[in-house]
């Protein structure tokens, strides 16, 4: 396994958990939703900024 299949591996693991939690939440719950959104876009940054230090 390659470091940038393990990144990716785990970057796309934690964007399906969110997004299966944001489409489970119910519109009551803004705020959680809101959250997921954050932390979704901070993932995406985080693979990015791994991708690039690691020269990919």
């Amino acid at each position: 396994m390659t470091k940038q299949g393990f990144i990716s591996g785990i970057g796309i693991g934690v964007l399906a958990g969110a997004t299966l939690g944001l489409a489970m939440s119910t519109s009551k719950k803004r705020e959680i939703r809101r959250a997921a959104d954050k932390a979704i876009k901070a993932v995406g940054e985080v693979v990015d900024n791994i991708s690039e230090n690691m020269g990919m």
